[in-house]
C-alpha cells in the first residue's frame, strides 16, 4: 500500500497544516457568510418590488374638486371627472389616451 496518508491510515487524506480551525473563525466567516446572503437576497427582493423605495417622498395627492377638470375621450365623448390629483396618468378609452379638459365652474 503505497498511497497511503502519513498518519499511517490509508483512508484519512493528510492535513496541509498543523491544527484545526479555531472555533471563532468558524463563526466569523458563517456571520459574514450569513450577512452576505441576506444584503444580495434582500436586494433582489426590493429589485422585484417595483419602482416603490423606502425613504422617498411619497405623492401627495392634490384635491381639485372645485376645478372642473374632466378627462374626456374624444372617440365616443365618454368623460370622467377628476376630484384628486396624485401621480397622473392619463387614462385610455376606445385604445386612445383621453384628452384632459378644464371647463370654466358652473353654479
Amino acid at each position: 500500500m503505497g498511497l497511503s496518508a502519513p498518519s499511517g491510515h490509508p483512508f484519512l487524506p493528510s492535513r496541509c497544516y498543523g491544527g484545526g480551525v479555531p472555533t471563532w473563525l468558524l463563526v466569523l466567516s458563517a456571520v459574514l457568510v450569513g450577512a452576505f446572503i441576506w444584503r444580495v437576497g434582500i436586494a433582489t427582493v426590493r429589485s422585484l418590488g417595483g419602482t416603490a423605495r423606502p425613504g422617498a417622498p411619497a405623492e401627495e395627492v392634490e384635491d381639485v374638486e372645485a376645478l372642473d377638470v374632466f378627462f374626456v375621450c374624444e372617440d365616443c365623448g365618454t368623460e370622467y371627472r377628476v376630484t384628486r390629483l396624485g401621480e397622473l396618468q392619463v387614462p385610455r378609452h376606445c385604445g386612445e389616451p383621453m384628452k384632459v379638459v378644464r371647463r370654466p365652474r358652473t353654479a
